[in-house]
């Protein structure tokens, strides 16, 4: 189990992220269209995958606005805002923020996303919830770069991931 804080107190998640060079686990999660789409949809591009706790708190609003801003638009980048949250809520929140090269999903039908990537919570206020992470998949399906976020009210090295679609 990965340790992180929340407030400075220790959360445990379900396990480590995936390593870097390895291959993405696939997954399956529901999108604002109530649709399932996969990993594999998105082979070919660079896969961001910014995963946090709830669209609906500061920190998280401000990583889907900036992953929005500054990598959704690069060619051959697609940015996928991964939580919990019903797909409802990354509607709602998309809409009231003109996001609109991003993709919210959900893991809303099963929990094969949370299971292979190891971000929930097992412990803690916000157990269930996901951690705060940022992992980026290559055209291949590769990992090419992972952070845990040690602590849930931090923001995510965005310099850093940002420097790894390049």
């Amino acid at each position: 189990m990965a340790q992180i804080t929340l407030g400075g107190n220790p959360v445990q998640t379900q396990g480590e992220l995936p390593a870097v060079g390895t291959m993405a686990p696939d997954f399956s999660l529901t999108d604002t269209a109530l649709q399932d789409r996969s990993l594999a949809e998105f082979k070919g591009q660079k896969v961001v995958l910014n995963i946090f706790p709830s669209i609906d708190t500061g920190v998280c609003s401000a990583s889907a606005r900036k992953f929005n801003a500054d990598a959704a638009g690069q060619d051959g980048v697609v940015v996928l805002n991964i939580s919990r949250d019903l797909p409802f809520a990354h509607k709602r929140f998309c809409a009231a923020e003109g996001i609109e090269d991003a993709i919210g999903l959900s893991e809303l039908r099963n929990s094969n996303f949370s299971d292979n990537y190891k971000v929930r919570m097992v412990d803690g206020g916000m157990k269930d919830f996901f951690s705060r992470a940022v992992i980026i998949v290559n055209e291949e399906g590769k990992i090419i770069y992972t952070e845990q976020v040690p602590e849930i009210g931090q923001a995510p090295d965005y310099d850093a991931a940002l420097a790894a679609l390049n």
